[in-house]
């Protein structure tokens, strides 16, 4: 009679412990961030205020590239689309190349309403971040850099299940 082997406890390396700090703590960011937006302001949702952000950025773009930018369904940026123009923070103006097309634009109003933003998401970064020697500022950046520049060097793009 063969008498049954346990099975051996999987080695848990320090860069396996790394990795789910480092899962745990964007977790924990990604609630303060979406928390904090409706403080900012009560309007402006963490993805109202990306979405403005991107069409500042652009200059204006179509709805459906908002969706292929941020890898999300067309049915839910069509519902944001809809509440920024509710809020008079974004309008469609024809596309003078090409008539057919919409482009969202900010208002003057959501173009206000994303610098106050902004200036107050600075201000609470840097808050944050104050007693952080320049030198840590630094690399912490260039480590966000490169951890979303691996998303973006992805085939399927940034897909939400990939963080």
């Amino acid at each position: 009679m063969k008498v049954a082997e346990e099975p051996e406890e999987p080695v848990v390396t320090a860069a396996d412990t790394a990795v789910e700090t480092i899962q745990r703590e964007m977790t924990a960011f990604a609630r303060r961030a979406r928390a904090s937006a409706g403080r900012m302001h009560p309007e402006l949702s963490l993805v109202s205020y990306t979405l403005l952000g991107h069409l500042e950025e652009q200059g204006g773009c179509r709805a459906t590239d908002l969706a292929t930018h941020y890898a999300l369904d067309k049915s839910t940026v069509s519902r944001q689309v809809a509440a920024l123009e509710r809020s008079g923070l974004i309008e469609r103006r024809l596309d003078p190349e090409d008539h057919r097309v919409q482009v969202l634009h900010l208002t003057e109003t959501g173009t206000e309403i994303l610098a106050q933003v902004t200036a107050s998401r600075r201000v609470a970064f840097r808050e944050r971040l104050a007693g952080w020697p320049e030198e840590d500022l630094a690399r912490f950046a260039s480590y966000l850099l490169r951890y979303n520049a691996a998303a973006t060097d992805e085939p399927d793009g940034d897909s939400p299940a990939r963080a």
